[in-house]
């Protein structure tokens, strides 16, 4: 019994060391995050995260317990990254914008960076209804379709440092504009006609253009919704020709004024 004792004692001390080792962590993370923030560096470096995995996993090299203890490390960035996400943020992030201007792209990019969750809300109210955006739209028409945009948005307001990646028409309500306000910061994203054919040709769930695939259609219903989409946003980004990561450093440096 007492040499039991004593390996749990042992063990109790391996838990403390593992505490205060992360607690330090924590803070060094914190201090990265205020230190690229301050010098302009990106947030994201991937070779970095990398590099880390690369060095923990030689240094285990064949040891027995080795997938157990990545898996463990693996958590431990995942909550770094969430650490990082609440030095930036603090608030939910909306993403809005004309179908095919990358939202969803974006939003994916932001939660591979910061580990935060993201709430599709076309995805989301067909799982809800157990049926796609177009099917929505010919049982139940428009106007239920957007009182369930807006009933998604009341509940995301409870929570945050969510991703939203809002459906086209969302910012067109004003009650949708306010709920958004209450929670976090509304985040534009543009691009050209052209471009926003040219990722969305293929795909056949979006009934506002299933029959009107053309550069001119496109072109007046955004000129619709322009001045509704640029009353919502607190920032303006424009996708064309940009990286996903590029776009979340740009959101990045937007967002932080607002801190």
């Amino acid at each position: 019994m007492d040499e039991l004792k004593k390996l749990r004692n042992d063990l109790d001390m391996c838990d403390e060391i593992l505490i205060d080792a992360l607690r330090m962590r924590c803070q060094i993370i914190q201090e990265i995050t205020n230190y690229k923030q301050k010098n302009g560096l990106p947030i994201y470096q991937a070779e970095e995260e990398e590099r880390k995995k690369s060095k923990m996993l030689a240094k285990l090299d064949d040891y027995e317990y080795k997938k157990s203890i990545m898996a463990v490390y693996d958590s431990v960035l995942y909550r770094s990254k969430r650490i990082q996400s609440h030095e930036l943020f603090g608030f939910n992030i909306f993403l809005i914008g004309f179908m095919g201007v990358g939202k969803s792209t974006v939003s994916n990019a932001l939660q591979n960076t910061f580990a935060m969750d993201v709430v599709e809300m076309d995805e989301m109210i067909a799982k809800k209804n157990n049926m796609s955006i177009s099917e929505i739209f010919d049982l139940h028409g428009e106007e239920y379709f957007r009182n369930e945009e807006t009933n998604l948005l009341k509940e995301v307001g409870n929570e945050k440092n969510k991703i939203v990646s809002c459906g086209g028409g969302v910012a067109m309500r004003e009650v949708n504009v306010q709920e958004m306000r209450k929670s976090g910061k509304v985040i534009l994203l543009t691009a050209k006609p052209e471009t926003i054919l040219e990722r969305v040709k293929e795909n056949h769930d979006r009934p506002l253009l299933e029959n009107n695939k053309t550069v001119e259609y496109v072109s007046e219903l955004m000129e619709k919704r322009r001045p509704a989409y640029e009353a919502a946003a607190d920032i303006v980004i424009a996708t064309d020709g940009k990286s996903a990561n590029e776009i979340c450093e740009e959101i990045i440096a937007q967002v932080k004024k607002f801190k």
